[in-house]
């Protein structure tokens, strides 16, 4: 099961108090103070495991704890420090304090962070003597462990991000195109998490897609499924929009790529910026001497000018997707590029 958002608390471990304790002795039996000090507690530390792609491990565990630390002994010994609890969260996972929306931290391959500190240990009575006070009978308890409230959110980690209505055939294209095998089906929602795929276009040269859930009109502000799943695209550094050349609606392709863009803009204006490439898909249902100029009208009801380029594809088929792939690489690989993430 997919699951890309969780509500967690987080608690590191006390600290261990401090001890009051006297030495005890042959020959001492009035021996001065040797209490020691309380053990560090526990970090709470979020790291990355990049065998895990879905939160569904903080499903119905809403608390994570790290244990105290040990309490300081006699004779000057100071208390062990806790273990740090480690929590392992996927790739692209982001963190955010839950009561001030403020982002702690975006974690990416290889990353981990100390998202809540252990308390320090308290001082025994052995740190108090001095020349005035001698036998001191002062400890001090250790301090609290950290608690946040926090929300994670996972964000997929892709180059490439496929766009479209449901059923515009983007699924289709990530199979034709890489080894995943997504559900596919000839009904709206067949993708009801994302996908991901790696394109091959030679041994030195790979690019990871990202089929998003088909988006509909008000996804942006919750309809239907895509909705929670707008923030995938985020970190992708280029756009497939694919469009369905026949829809079964009453609409045209050009009606659906403009709703779909309005989503986009209405979710984050950085989205709708991000370099596009258009896809018009299902072309193997006519002849390719018509290929043009159903391009040709969908260039003009868009108003595309002569930089935005319009892919005839059919994603069940293969055509064109090899041409389409090797637009897309140039672009992401083009002065303007600068990799997704991080």
């Amino acid at each position: 099961m997919f699951i890309d958002r969780a509500r967690i608390q987080v608690t590191a471990g006390d600290g261990g108090n401090g001890k009051v304790s006297f030495k005890r002795a042959k020959g001492m039996p009035k021996g001065g103070p040797d209490g020691g000090d309380g053990g560090r507690g526990g970090d709470i530390i979020l790291k990355v495991d990049e065998g895990i792609n879905t939160l569904i491990d903080f499903r119905g565990i809403y608390e994570w704890k790290a244990n105290p630390g040990e309490m300081g002994g006699s004779k000057q010994c100071t208390g062990a420090d806790a273990d740090d609890r480690i929590i392992r969260v996927p790739p692209g996972t982001v963190v955010y304090d839950e009561l001030t929306n403020e982002q702690l931290a975006d974690l990416g391959p290889g990353d981990s962070v100390v998202i809540a500190h252990g308390g320090k240990g308290g001082f025994g009575n052995e740190h108090f003597k001095n020349a005035v006070n001698q036998a001191p009978r002062t400890a001090t308890p250790g301090e609290k462990g950290e608690t946040k409230q926090l929300v994670l959110e996972l964000k997929v980690i892709a180059e490439i991000g496929l766009v479209g209505l449901p059923n515009a055939g983007k699924s289709t294209l990530l199979k034709s195109v890489t080894r995943a095998e997504p559900k596919i089906a000839n009904y709206p929602f067949t993708t009801l998490s994302p996908q991901l795929g790696i394109a091959m276009l030679d041994q030195s040269r790979r690019m990871v897609l990202a089929d998003i859930p088909g988006l509909i009109e008000g996804a942006a502000e919750g309809a239907g499924l895509g909705h929670a799943f707008l923030r995938h695209i985020e970190r992708t550094t280029v756009i497939i929009h694919v469009l369905d050349a026949f829809p079964d609606d009453d609409a045209s392709p050009a009606d659906h790529y403009k709703a779909i863009r309005q989503e986009l803009r209405d979710y984050s204006s950085e989205l709708a910026e991000k370099p596009e490439v258009i896809a018009l898909n299902k072309l193997d249902l006519i002849p390719e001497d018509e290929h043009a100029e159903h391009i040709a009208a969908l260039r003009v009801a868009l108003q595309l000018d002569a930089n935005q380029e319009v892919f005839p594809i059919s994603a069940a088929t293969g055509f064109g997707t090899s041409d389409l792939l090797q637009a897309v690489w140039k672009l992401l690989h083009s002065a303007d590029y600068t990799p997704a993430g991080w």
